[in-house]
């Protein structure tokens, strides 16, 4: 599959009854051409701003695609071309409402979000096979949960727990089993999206339930059994901070504000510490909601976000220095597109 400089490809899902990716090549520059619209066989629920993120999945190798299918309870296995191209390869059950998926060396979970709970299977070949004793249900049956994500080394696996106010972390076992969850109250109201550096820093995205001007973002250093609050909800000034990604040199963390279109830039220091650096480093267009889930690059050089309102994916490229410089943007894309991934 194309990377680096060489290019790369996007994908998106429409989440719509007949739900679908859409496909998009990446040229060298960061710019985007459509491929085309492959169908998952499964459901969307037709409905704008799919309260997730993580829907829309690339396996480590990069020769996988998952996708959730909210309405029909089942999750996508799709193979990825040399070209980008996309083959469903299979359907799976998953639970209610399935949300999020995360992998890690052919070790997957979704996040089930109608009963919130967790399925985990393992991917061998084409084939994603239940993995037996993984099912488990969440801490609190009023956990509405947002995203699913393992640490780096795959050791951990953690869950954000907006109606709880709280973030949920498992060990995993030798088998891909869950542990019993561990529970730490979130620094700030409705955390939401998260992304953990390979040292070990959970930076987690707190919307504040849509109080204006009150977004912010914590982190934590995931030490042992334990999460440790180590910068607490470090404000941007603007609105619905929700989605948030980091570069691959673990310097950088960049969050998208659904509700004003901007991408803030915070700084992520050796200890975990979270600074703000640029509330408005990459603006879709200011002050229009709708920006949402945000993806990187493998190589880290470039950031894309979808607009649902707008309808549009957003790029940029990223310099040495965290700055962002617009690349363009692409229109046709649903009201009910949500998720995306970047190789």
């Amino acid at each position: 599959m194309m990377d680096g400089m060489g290019g790369g490809v996007v994908y998106t899902q429409t989440n719509e009854p007949t739900n679908a990716v859409i496909a998009f090549r990446r040229d060298g520059h960061g710019a985007l051409d459509r491929i085309g619209t492959f169908a998952t066989g499964g459901a969307g629920d037709a409905k704008p701003h799919l309260t997730s993120q993580g829907s829309v999945t690339l396996t480590r190798d990069g020769r996988h695609l998952l996708v959730t299918n909210v309405a029909s309870d089942d999750v996508s296995l799709f193979s990825v071309g040399e070209d980008g191209s996309l083959e469903l390869r299979q359907k799976v059950a998953a639970g209610s409402a399935p949300k999020s998926v995360a992998e890690h060396h052919g070790l997957v979970y979704v996040l089930n979000t109608g009963k919130p709970g967790l399925t985990g299977y393992r991917l061998t070949g084409d084939r994603l096979e239940p993995l037996p004793g993984s099912e488990g249900s969440l801490p609190s049956a009023d956990a509405d949960p947002a995203q699913v994500g393992f640490t780096r080394d795959g050791a951990t696996l953690i869950v954000t727990q907006r109606g709880t106010d709280s973030v949920a972390r498992y060990d995993i076992g030798s088998a891909g089993e869950l542990g019993m969850p561990r529970v730490v109250a979130s620094a700030g109201p409705t955390p939401y999206g998260f992304a953990i550096t390979g040292g070990g820093t959970l930076v987690v995205t707190e919307a504040f339930r849509a109080q204006k001007g009150a977004a912010a973002a914590s982190s934590y250093r995931i030490d042992g059994g334990d999460v440790r609050l180590v910068t607490s909800s470090v404000g941007n000034g603007r609105s619905e901070i929700c989605w948030v990604v980091i570069t691959p040199d673990d310097r950088f963390a960049f969050t998208t504000n659904f509700a004003d279109g901007a991408v803030s830039r915070y700084a992520i220091g050796a200890d975990g510490s979270l600074s703000l650096e640029d509330a408005t480093a990459g603006l879709a267009v200011d002050g229009r909601p709708g920006l949402r889930d945000e993806a990187l690059s493998a190589d880290g050089r470039s950031l894309y976000a979808i607009d649902a309102d707008g309808g549009r994916i957003y790029g940029w490229t990223i310099g040495a220095d965290g700055s962002l410089t617009t690349i363009g943007s692409w229109e046709g894309l649903p009201a009910t597109v949500a998720g995306i991934a970047v190789a």
